[in-house]
């Protein structure tokens, strides 16, 4: 969901000048006042409700445990068409994406093979990818690094013919830029790949809890596209993790967020804690980031519950930050304006 033009136009402008980062704090606390958004155009805050769209299917595995890959990839597609309220396939991703577009599927590896996307559900984002008219070579699946993406089963893979996969580190220097960029409370330098190579964002998490923020599934796993993400798990990861994410690396160029939550984590996270995962068999897609974090932490809470753990704001871990992250506009966490729909 994009800011107001004119508002970012404004703060670009201020920023320019010479403006520092205690400024830059200033400015953000005033440009979020009603008073500033009278002038600079109207609130940033969505109106209309939005879709969050749950496919399950317990027949996702094979009694031996294995994945179905036909079966998960009719189950993300048909999830994709629901939310786009399209007739087909086609028309469902070319409704999200455009041939020129370089799309940029950012994966979250960090907990190993198991707890990690499956290369079934990022297969079934390419086939749509493909529908939707975007080159093989547009498509750049990534993480933090080429390890995580081999140790979660991904082959690495770039200037080559075909779909691109490697870790920002492949990059040169680092991968990172050399000059830092504020969004709000952090200042950070952003992996190249999103800063400079894609031109849209396909965001793939898992369902999981977090031992810190209390859930890592959307917003938080664009911690993996800065080069400082440790400097900002204070006071629950609030506000940063909102923060980060309205800046327009993140905000203008995120079209979808696909939850892989085959399988899920309640507790322990984010590392994988087998005896504290359940085999959700779901995938989750929605457009807005803050409406899929308070589905998910919705779905965590319920099994915390269930196997008798204390809620999370109980475990001092609340995730406050999706909260921040609708007052800032990212989208919806008013659960009476989600358009929650299991198919």
């Amino acid at each position: 969901m994009k800011i107001n033009k004119e508002r970012r136009r404004f703060l670009k402008k201020t920023l320019s000048s010479g403006v520092g980062v205690l400024a830059y704090s200033t400015l953000w606390n005033y440009i979020n006042q009603p008073e500033f958004r009278s002038v600079f155009g109207s609130d940033i805050s969505p109106v209309n409700k939005s879709s969050v769209i749950i496919a399950r299917d317990d027949n996702f595995f094979t009694d031996n445990g294995s994945r179905r890959d036909v079966t998960i990839s009719n189950a993300l597609h048909k999830a994709i068409m629901q939310l786009t309220q399209t007739v087909s396939r086609e028309k469902a991703w070319q409704s999200l994406f455009k041939p020129s577009d370089i799309v940029g599927i950012k994966l979250n590896c960090l907990s190993g093979k198991i707890m990690s996307p499956s290369v079934a559900v990022v297969d079934a984002i390419i086939q749509g990818l493909k529908l939707a008219g975007v080159k093989d070579k547009s498509i750049i699946i990534f993480e933090r690094s080429n390890r995580e993406l081999e140790v979660a089963g991904f082959r690495v893979r770039r200037l080559v013919d075909g779909v691109q996969c490697y870790g920002t580190d492949e990059l040169a220097h680092g991968g990172y830029e050399t000059e830092p960029h504020i969004a709000g409370s952090v200042g950070t330098c952003f992996s190249m790949i999103v800063s400079r190579m894609c031109t849209a964002i396909i965001n793939v998490p898992v369902l999981k809890d977090h031992d810190l923020a209390g859930i890592s599934v959307a917003m938080k796993n664009f911690f993996g596209v800065i080069h400082n993400p440790n400097k900002y798990h204070g006071g629950n990861c609030n506000p940063f993790i909102a923060e980060l994410n309205t800046h327009p690396f993140i905000a203008d160029k995120l079209r979808l967020t696909v939850c892989d939550a085959l399988l899920a984590q309640f507790n322990g996270g984010p590392g994988f804690k087998p005896q504290w995962t359940w085999n959700f068999n779901g995938i989750i897609v929605s457009k807005d980031p803050v409406a899929m974090d308070r589905i998910c932490c919705n779905i965590i809470e319920e099994k915390r519950k269930e196997m008798r753990l204390p809620a999370l704001k109980q475990a001092n871990r609340e995730p406050k930050y999706i909260s921040t992250a609708a007052s800032l506009g990212l989208g919806i966490d008013d659960i009476s304006k989600i358009n929650l729909i299991y198919i």
